[in-house]
């Protein structure tokens, strides 16, 4: 995208010619991009596109982070850890969500690891060694709740939060590619995150898909065993992922970078255009209380209610990523043009709408009707998981769009660890809804109440709405002034810190 400049008259005509090429150049890069994105149809040369555009081996780190890793794995991961808490650590239900809200502190300091990411190569490398310790670090924490049978509980979320931790780093760590490229090819940054999209509600799919009949076959902690297995993949996209090496990296300059990158996000964050939409992303989140634990021991619960066997509920859930990925499809071809106030507005609604769904079920007016629960709730899950997805796709693409130049790896995650802070919020909140309501192993007389709470309590960001853009994803959000500044910052160390642009440039010569 270019930006507006005073005219300049140029000091000779070899100058002018020049000037007037290179402008030519980027106008036709930006062109070529824009038809691509617009151009591709088929999902294999919408594919294609991409890897042509910023390297397979980032498509590849997409696809395994968030197809297998948050995809497939943290599917597997939801299923398997809700029954190894209620089986095998016999705990209550609230316990269980505060639990659930503690392995996710890693994902409250991503921002450490992104930064980290940023201005700390290690080996000559920004992002390879991040997804290599990622690797080890899923592979040791899954192992070690897989081959203890007697785990004390404190260890046991010692583990979890570990491997927690090891998604939460890679997750940064690509999440930095990602945004990186978000400003490098602008026509494309919906086009990457839908990409993201897919990949993780596929992932999903299959994961909910087989995750019940694991538990049913190997327990609890054998699946989580196998969680090793996505881990070691991460692993691998350190292995292959292309990337310049600086061997000449002066660490004494770490220091300095620390300071300038934490002056670069105190920055942006002053900027209303920024701070604004950060205040609105985190009320959402927080204010949608997650009462699931209490939901998933009242679904297996043979007196109070329906009584879903390990392969119902995985089946269930992996309704619930068919709609899912049904929202990213929705997103992607018709939606993801269209204003962020618009998109968050609607969905913002219709999430409080779809969540009297669960009041319907566990009130049991749906056998009123004649319908079955088992039917009720694949159609409740997979509504659900789909306007939730509608909501999180702007959001992402909002959040690519408020990073400065140079720190797009830090940013983006001190962005996404104020929505993870959000859901934080959110589960010790429903953990202390259940506990005030008395919602445990054997009584659910006020989950309902639970459930009207929460419904009510998500219409309420809804006054806020005013504090997003009304901007759409083509658009730049931040000030002209502060994307000029920080380039001039960042065009002295190039060829350290724009790594990831090595495709591009390997094209363009």
């Amino acid at each position: 995208m270019g930006i507006p400049h005073s005219p300049q008259i140029p000091t000779s005509e070899g100058e002018a010619e020049e000037r007037e090429e290179e402008k030519e150049a980027a106008d036709a890069v930006t062109e070529t991009t824009a038809a691509a994105a617009d151009g591709c149809r088929s999902p294999l040369e919408w594919m294609r596109m991409l890897c042509d555009e910023m390297h397979w081996s980032f498509v590849f780190g997409v696809i395994v982070i968030y197809g297998v890793s948050q995809g497939l794995g943290g599917a597997v991961s939801r299923v398997a850890s809700d029954y190894y808490w209620k089986d095998v650590q016999m705990v209550q239900p609230s316990e269980a969500q505060v639990y659930q809200g503690i392995t996710s502190i890693p994902w409250l300091v991503k921002p450490l690891w992104g930064l980290l990411t940023d201005v700390l190569p290690v080996a000559g490398y920004r992002r390879r060694p991040y997804f290599i310790f990622a690797g080890l670090l899923g592979v040791v924490s899954m192992l070690t709740l897989s081959l203890h049978n007697k785990l004390h509980v404190a260890f046991a979320l010692l583990a979890m939060t570990a491997g927690s931790a090891s998604v939460a780093i890679a997750d940064v760590t690509i999440d930095a590619c990602v945004a990186q490229n978000s400003i490098n090819h602008p026509p494309l940054a919906a086009d990457m995150q839908s990409l993201c999209g897919f990949s993780s509600s596929i992932g999903g799919l299959l994961g909910f898909s087989i995750s019940g009949l694991l538990v049913h076959a190997i327990g609890s902690q054998g699946v989580l065993g196998l969680l090793s297995i996505p881990s070691a993949l991460v692993f691998t996209v350190g292995i292959l992922k292309k990337e310049m090496h600086a061997p000449n990296f002066v660490y004494k300059e770490v220091c300095q970078k620390f300071l300038q990158a934490n002056r670069t996000m105190l920055t942006t964050l002053k900027c209303p255009d920024v701070w604004r939409p950060c205040v609105y992303m985190y009320t959402s989140f927080a204010l949608s209380l997650n009462i699931q634990e209490g939901m998933f021991y009242w679904y297996t619960d043979p007196k109070a209610g329906p009584a879903f066997s390990q392969g119902t509920v995985g089946f269930i859930f992996s309704i619930g990523s068919v709609g899912s990925l049904l929202g990213v499809i929705l997103y992607q071809h018709v939606l993801k043009d269209h204003p962020f106030r618009g998109l968050l507005f609607w969905s913002q609604l219709l999430s409080s709408f779809s969540g009297m769904l669960d009041l319907i079920l566990v009130l049991r007016l749906n056998l009123k009707i004649g319908m079955p629960d088992y039917f009720f709730v694949v159609i409740d899950e997979g509504v659900s998981q789909m306007i939730g997805r509608l909501k999180w796709m702007p959001l992402l693409v909002l959040s690519s769009k408020l990073c400065p130049p140079g720190i797009e790896g830090t940013f983006f995650a001190l962005l996404m660890s104020i929505d993870n802070f959000g859901t934080l919020t959110s589960s010790w909140g429903g953990g202390l809804l259940l506990h005030m309501l008395r919602v445990t192993r054997d009584e659910y007389s006020n989950l309902g109440a639970a459930i009207l709470i929460r419904n009510i309590m998500r219409l309420l960001p809804l006054a806020l709405l005013f504090l997003v853009p009304k901007s759409d994803p083509h658009s730049t959000i931040l000030p002209a002034e502060m994307l000029m500044e920080n380039n001039s910052k960042g065009s002295q160390d190039t060829e350290v810190d724009d790594i990831e642009l090595v495709s591009l440039v390997d094209r363009i010569h």
